[in-house]
């Protein structure tokens, strides 16, 4: 096989038996740079603000400007991919689910709703925004789903919160909620093809680390440690990820 076919082939998302984990684990690197862009421009737009602006007429406008109902009073402790990763666990869904909850918030930017495309993705925000997505997308693409009150228990919010974010993200994306295979399929390619890249980035970075450090360094040999990895139990935690 030559090069080009390789590529073509590594680049192509295979919707069906593409391991679920490693879907999620792309969605976590795709959304973090996203978060990490949008999380910037917020504070670099708050310290312009308090600049020009008293401190509480200050806060007032950028409350009302960033502040949805999706949007914790602090940023949750848990991980993207590991909420993520408890949703698959206690909530298994297929790649469509979190494909088609990547289309949905191209949507909601991309849109007419002048509602939706306010809603900057950001760490406050992008929890209630996976668990609201996830439990939509199951129940469009699904045979099996769960009730309202297991997604709340798994993602960490009382059920009355839920269904209130469950309607609200219904409304931002306007009903329409059918993703077409091929839309879903062309997600998938960008995804892996993104995923691609920037390994092959940090792959080539690491290349180079590797040398320039032993050009300035001689090797070290290290003693290897035990480590210990605390277990965990399957019931699902009652514990509320956001405040």
């Amino acid at each position: 096989m030559n090069n080009r076919e390789h590529n073509k082939n590594t680049s192509k998302y295979d919707l069906a038996r593409h391991p679920t984990k490693d879907t999620i684990e792309m969605m976590t690197f795709l959304l973090e740079k996203v978060i990490k862009a949008n999380d910037s421009i917020y504070h670099q737009s708050t310290s312009n603000n308090s600049s020009n602006i008293g401190g509480s007429e200050m806060k007032r406008k950028n409350s009302n400007h960033y502040t949805t109902c999706f949007h914790a009073r602090s940023i949750p402790s848990i991980s993207i991919h590991a909420y993520l990763t408890r949703i698959l666990k206690y909530c298994p869904c297929a790649n469509e689910c979190f494909l088609a909850l990547l289309v949905y918030f191209d949507r909601m930017s991309k849109g007419s709703n002048t509602r939706a495309t306010s809603v900057r993705i950001d760490s406050y925000n992008i929890h209630r925004l996976i668990i609201s997505g996830i439990m939509v997308s199951s129940k469009l693409y699904s045979d099996v789903f769960f009730t309202n009150t297991r997604y709340a228990k798994v993602g960490g919010l009382p059920v009355s919160e839920l269904n209130m974010l469950e309607l609200e993200f219904l409304s931002l994306n306007n009903f329409s909620l059918f993703v077409s295979l091929e839309e879903l399929q062309h997600y998938g390619d960008q995804l892996l093809s993104h995923w691609n890249k920037e390994q092959q980035d940090i792959s080539t970075k690491n290349e180079v680390n590797e040398m320039e450090e032993d050009v300035i360094a001689p090797p070290v040999i290290r003693r290897a440690r035990h480590l210990s990895i605390d277990k965990h139990g399957e019931e699902i935690e009652m514990e509320q990820y956001t405040t």
